[in-house]
């Protein structure tokens, strides 16, 4: 009963502000740019996002793209499958932007709901990093039961440290969620989970972007 209770699905968003920066970096006018983005999928992986139930799509105002998942929670405890603790995607994606501009990801609020024992304890992941370049954005958000509650995790850059695709090149952003759920020191029998679920059965993840002009060598 306590599984049938608890397994809820909320919808994850993410609310953000995104600005582009102009020829002139004093002048900080924000901008984006003209013409139309489009975000393919290239590679899916991972127990979080099975084949079929991840989705990419680029938002109109050229400020964002969002991904949807149908499938993905994290559990320990009460009888479930001792792998079932982590799960995580893995998306290898390709973003066309317009010529003479390049993109970085400035922020992502990622939502869901917990249900922990007193005693478990769940973490939040991501990361994202552009094919070939050495420079990775992490983060880690952690939760403690009890708790049964939406949670809420915000992940911020500040501009000097901006990960920027490479100008006039067309690479992979491969972006990695995950979730993990431990039963700690709760009783073997509780359960205890982290989702990333809607009442439609998915879960939007919006990634803002920073633009900004590629300048001739």
């Amino acid at each position: 009963m306590e599984k049938a209770l608890f397994f809820r699905l909320l919808l994850v968003g993410v609310t953000t502000a995104a600005a582009g920066l102009s020829a002139t970096p004093a002048l900080a006018q924000p901008s984006t740019p003209p013409g139309q983005i489009t975000v393919e999928v290239q590679t899916v992986n991972g127990s979080g996002c099975p084949v079929g139930t991840a989705a990419v799509a680029a938002a109109s105002d050229n400020t964002a793209f969002t991904v949807t998942y149908s499938d993905y929670l994290a559990q320990a405890g009460g009888g479930s499958n001792p792998i079932d603790f982590r799960k995580n995607c893995q998306l290898g994606l390709k973003i066309h932007v317009p010529q003479g501009f390049t993109y970085a990801i400035a922020r992502a609020d990622y939502r869901g709901f917990a249900y922990l024992q007193r005693g478990a304890f769940a973490q939040e992941r991501a990361s994202y990093y552009f094919q070939g370049s050495p420079q990775t954005a992490r983060s880690t958000h952690n939760f403690n039961g009890p708790y049964a509650d939406n949670w809420q995790a915000s992940d911020e850059t500040s501009y000097a440290d901006l990960v920027w695709a490479p100008c006039g090149e067309e690479r992979n952003l491969n972006v990695n969620t995950e979730l993990r759920v431990y039963a700690g020191t709760s009783a073997p029998d509780r359960l205890s989970f982290m989702t990333m679920d809607s009442a439609d059965g998915s879960v939007s993840t919006k990634y803002h972007l920073q633009w900004k002009e590629c300048r001739a060598a």
